[in-house]
């Protein structure tokens, strides 16, 4: 059960803002051979605002966010733990301003600093789970995991062209990670929480341009390109972390049609945690097809999508089952709507 208010302020000159409520119950009961977490309950209030002042040439925004969680696992034999409680209070808040540099365009800079409670599964977890292929260990005695970052940007816009470029610098303090370890338990390789100090960094990128007019329509490119790269001190880089990605598409788009064929590149993650498998790269092929029959309002649209063209191995660095399933092979369908 979960519920938020939220209260916009009235503009007033450059400033505006919003403050609220949101609080949220959950009971969690997992039952049957791969009970790996013991019945548990999370409940959590939080209060928040967020202020923004816009000058013009300069805007700029701070927020802020307080939180009291209450973590319990009650006792259960079946995977050896006693009733169980943690409660935790967090504080994290941001500051951030751009400024425009030319027509269209903005550079700004953010500011942040977080706290995050952790999970039940997090904390209690002790037992196999299928889901994921592991057996899952958790750490009752973990911390707030609490960051300090800092973000660049720069953003333009104009006719018919869009970027969009970050650059991003976080250290962590007590950064919850899935370590894996060398042991098996029911036949599953063991991965345990732990916590430690770490840093992440990285960029993102995108584009988008129209290069054309055909018709009644636009064809257009665009590409998007993200990296991370985070390291925990005393273990080695962190575990389940993506390498460079690179994917690009061109599509055509006007009233009634929209067609698109992109290409995804994602380079082998050489850069693994310690017992963790490298992850190959692999190159996918996606296309679509969409026509609204008898132009644009018309109720009856068809689509044909057509993924992974070429029935390439892809595996996703990020994912606990990497090892063992792939990411789906070949993928064509075709479907139609009608709106009413």
């Amino acid at each position: 059960i979960e519920g938020r208010i939220e209260l916009i302020q009235a503009k007033r000159g450059a400033w505006s803002g919003a403050f609220g409520g949101q609080v949220m119950t959950r009971d969690f009961d997992v039952v049957g051979e791969e009970k790996f977490l013991p019945k548990s309950s999370t409940e959590q209030a939080g209060l928040f605002t967020v202020q923004q002042f816009d000058f013009g040439a300069v805007k700029a925004e701070i927020g802020g966010r307080v939180e009291k969680t209450s973590a319990r696992a009650y006792a259960d034999a079946d995977i050896g733990n006693p009733d169980l409680r943690r409660r935790f209070t967090a504080l994290s808040g941001a500051a951030g301003a751009s400024v425009a540099v030319a027509d269209g365009w903005r550079a700004g800079v953010n500011l942040t600093h977080s706290e995050r409670a952790p999970t039940v599964e997090e904390l209690y977890a002790n037992g196999p789970h299928g889901g994921t292929e592991s057996f899952e260990v958790g750490l009752p005695g973990a911390r707030l995991e609490r960051s300090n970052g800092a973000e660049l940007t720069l953003n333009g816009k104009g006719p018919g062209y869009s970027v969009e470029l970050s650059g991003y610098y976080n250290r962590f303090a007590n950064f919850l990670y899935q370590r894996p370890t060398a042991n098996i338990e029911d036949g599953l390789p063991v991965y345990a929480m732990a916590q430690g100090r770490a840093t992440l960094y990285g960029f993102e990128a995108q584009a988008q341009v129209d290069i054309a007019r055909v018709g009644a329509g636009t064809v257009s490119v665009d590409g998007v390109a993200d990296y991370t790269r985070a390291t925990v001190r005393g273990f080695g880089p962190a575990p389940l972390i993506p390498p460079l990605r690179v994917l690009g598409g061109i599509g055509y788009d006007d009233d009634a049609v929209n067609a698109r064929v992109e290409v995804e590149h994602v380079t082998a993650q050489d850069r693994v945690a310690p017992l963790e498998t490298r992850t190959p790269g692999f190159t996918m092929v996606n296309a679509s097809l969409a026509w609204k029959v008898g132009g644009a309002g018309a109720p009856l649209s068809l689509r044909l999508s057509a993924n992974n063209i070429f029935d390439v191995e892809a595996r996703r660095a990020a994912s606990l089952l990497k090892d063992y399933a792939p990411l789906a092979g070949r993928d064509i369908r075709v479907g139609a709507a009608v709106q009413f």
